[in-house]
């Protein structure tokens, strides 16, 4: 019965003599565990939550605001927000393996793309791309095609900038994504047929990808 109680000493405030208290062992590991919830406890099956749309877009304009002010002409910006996306990319692809793949990684330069077009783009926007592409000319080079992209519904470009595409912010995502992949790529945002994701992948990864395929 001994072992399931604590002994805490507690000295009274302006003196010298001390009271022992005594607890049930159960009662202090409810005390200091209730309420807590270590991050490495929680599932990653939890159910999907979904941003408030006005609220996804007030954060948005603050992060291209945010850029803006610290850059000095369009491209720099557009850098500015590929590196930000780059930094969600890293983050999210583990996850979104784990909950879409079962942990299972892609080794086709197809199937990775698919998995982006889809499951990457359902996550981040509750929908899948618009299309999936490749360049007539150039096996290295793929295309994903948003006619009306979430992340530029709320910003308005002005004349003078108007080469400015803050789905630059999604590039750096999709090559994030691609490159701790294991298929290094360069990824840009252009106006064409809407937005147009530009994706190059290094010569290592067609090379790769066409031994798999015995080529």
């Amino acid at each position: 019965m001994g072992r399931d109680l604590v002994t805490v000493r507690h000295r009274v405030a302006g003196g010298r003599k001390s009271i022992l208290c005594r607890f049930k062992r159960s009662d202090m590991d409810t005390r200091f565990t209730r309420g807590k919830s270590p991050i490495l406890e929680r599932s990653l099956t939890r159910p999907k939550t979904e941003v408030s749309l006005s609220a996804f877009a007030l954060l948005f304009s603050e992060i291209v605001q945010y850029c803006q002010n610290r850059v000095y002409s369009v491209s720099e910006l557009q850098n500015k927000l590929s590196e930000l996306g780059q930094q969600v990319g890293m983050r999210i692809l583990d996850v979104l393996v784990m909950r879409e793949k079962n942990g299972k990684r892609e080794t086709k330069v197809i199937n990775m793309l698919l998995f982006i077009k889809v499951n990457v783009w359902k996550a981040l926007f509750g929908k899948e791309a618009d299309k999936l592409e490749q360049a007539n000319d150039d096996d290295k080079t793929y295309y994903i095609i948003e006619k009306e992209p979430l992340i530029n519904a709320y910003i308005s470009v002005p004349k003078e900038n108007s080469t400015l595409n803050c789905a630059s912010f999604t590039a750096g995502i999709v090559e994030a994504i691609l490159s701790y992949s294991g298929f290094p790529a360069k990824v840009t945002a252009h106006w064409h047929k809407g937005t147009t994701l530009m994706i190059k992948f290094d010569e290592s990864v067609i090379a790769r990808d066409k031994a798999l395929d015995g080529r």
